[in-house]
């Protein structure tokens, strides 16, 4: 366990081309669990925890650590399993993560090891279970089925976010000639997808959704193959960077690669914290950066889009 807990800040500095490593871990029963390593800060043994007065939720108090005070959620309960129950904790974990720009920590029974992998080898759920549920991917390892939580899901139901664009932003004339583009945007979340679309839908932009990043470049490559030149079909390409099948930095190099839509504008976002963005932005050449959510932000990259455009 040492091992799991010393690694996690040393793997969090590390990207690659498609490259995922999960941090597995259990909550009420032997089924495994993963969450991306570049989302967690740290993993600890779970410490006394301060009671929040009143607490109707899944958040069962706040954690003191390295001097930030930090909301620890029972992971099994917001998802709708049994919750931990208090006289167990201090024998359970908080895996530390960085979500949106928020910081929460998630109790969690057990945690196993870090897995290395691809995103090639991560799934979407099967079509058949509907999408009332908080997976965003699953993953066979060792016969074993691993599922991937949409922790973007859990964190909105649990904290509702406007997808309103402030009306200094989505002007009048912002909205006129919105009206003319066409948006592709990318992301395995449905919550991320919704509250992006509603956003660039209420500017009067057409807005095209694909659930990964291999959905996108098929889509894109079908437009190209059939004469259409998607870098005057599309506005722009809004991707997330971590997908199941394809993650944006590598959809990203695949179009600057394709002499037939290498001009296509493209905006990565992504609830991952760290440095690495910036630079793994510039490598695989994608014209922005974009933390999300916030509708006024992703506004604005879109209205200075525009506003280039008819510049020129």
């Amino acid at each position: 366990m040492s091992g799991i807990l010393d690694s996690v800040n040393l793997r969090t500095q590390m990207v690659g081309q498609n490259r995922l490593e999960l941090l597995l871990f259990a909550l009420e029963s032997e089924q495994q669990y993963g969450i991306n390593v570049f989302k967690v800060r740290e993993v600890l043994q779970c410490p006394q925890l301060t009671e929040v007065p009143r607490q109707t939720s899944a958040i069962k108090g706040m954690a003191h650590i390295r001097g930030e005070t930090i909301p620890v959620l029972d992971l099994s309960e917001a998802i709708g399993r049994s919750s931990i129950p208090a006289t167990d904790r201090q024998r359970c974990f908080l895996v530390v993560a960085e979500y949106n720009k928020r910081t929460l920590a998630f109790l969690v029974r057990k945690v196993d090891r870090i897995l290395n992998t691809q995103w090639d080898q991560i799934m979407a759920p099967p079509t058949e279970i509907g999408v009332e549920n908080y997976l965003t991917a699953v993953f066979e390892h060792d016969g074993k089925l691993i599922e991937i939580l949409d922790v973007e899901q859990i964190l909105a139901d649990l904290y509702p976010m406007s997808t309103e664009v402030s009306a200094d932003v989505a002007t009048d004339r912002v909205k006129e000639q919105a009206k003319q583009h066409h948006v592709l945007i990318v992301d395995d979340s449905s919550v991320a997808r919704n509250q992006m679309q509603r956003s660039l839908e209420s500017l009067g932009l057409k807005v095209t959704s694909a659930n990964n990043g291999r959905i996108a470049w098929d889509l894109l490559n079908s437009l190209t193959s059939r004469g259409i030149d998607v870098t005057e079909y599309f506005l722009m390409m809004i991707s997330d960077i971590e997908m199941p099948e394809m993650d944006g930095y590598t959809l990203t190099s695949m179009v600057r690669e394709d002499e037939r839509m290498s001009d296509l504008f493209v905006v990565l976002h992504t609830s991952l914290s760290g440095g690495f963005n910036v630079s793994m932005v510039k490598k695989v050449g994608a014209d922005g950066f974009l933390a999300k959510f916030n509708p006024n932000e992703l506004a604005s990259v879109v209205v200075n889009r525009i506003d280039d455009i008819s510049a020129h």
